[in-house]
């Protein structure tokens, strides 16, 4: 595993197994932080990890740290994302691509807000259409995992 993930990401989550923090806990804070994490709208991901994390009381070290490390994919996943969406209104596909969409957004985020709007609305359809499903399967096998990991005599 590379270094940067396990001192990022591994170890912050390990040391709360090793102050008590119950696996499921864990396991919520990690599969909220990953699928909203990578919500397809650039900049509101801190926000909506956050206002989760207060809502159902989780711990914001291991939400945050899986939250940054998902920057990567969210990127990734933006244009799949807009392609779900628009697969699931009957939408045209939209010529995308991310190079085009650093550009636009390089001329001023109220600029590339106009004229990615479309592919915006299509993004979040689809990242609704497959979150719910993404973070079950995510929750259960990070509760799996975490269960198997926790030190003996550790909360449930």
């Amino acid at each position: 595993m590379p270094h940067f993930l396990r001192r990022r990401i591994v170890d912050p989550i390990a040391g709360l197994l090793m102050q008590g923090i119950s696996p499921r806990a864990i396991a919520l804070a990690v599969s909220i932080g990953l699928v909203v994490g990578v919500f397809p709208v650039l900049g509101t991901t801190t926000v909506l990890v956050t206002l989760a994390a207060f809502a159902l009381r989780l711990n914001l070290i291991a939400i945050h740290a899986v939250h940054y490390a998902a920057t990567p994919l969210q990127i990734l996943l933006i244009i799949p994302f807009v392609r779900v969406g628009e697969h699931l209104t009957g939408a045209e596909a939209q010529p995308l691509s991310v190079s085009e969409g650093l550009a636009l957004i390089e001329q001023g985020v109220g600029a590339a807000i106009v004229a990615l709007w479309e592919a915006i609305v299509h993004a979040v359809v689809g990242w609704l259409a497959i979150g719910p499903l993404a973070l079950a399967l995510i929750y259960l096998m990070s509760v799996k995992v975490l269960e198997r990991v926790r030190p003996a005599g550790g909360p449930a």
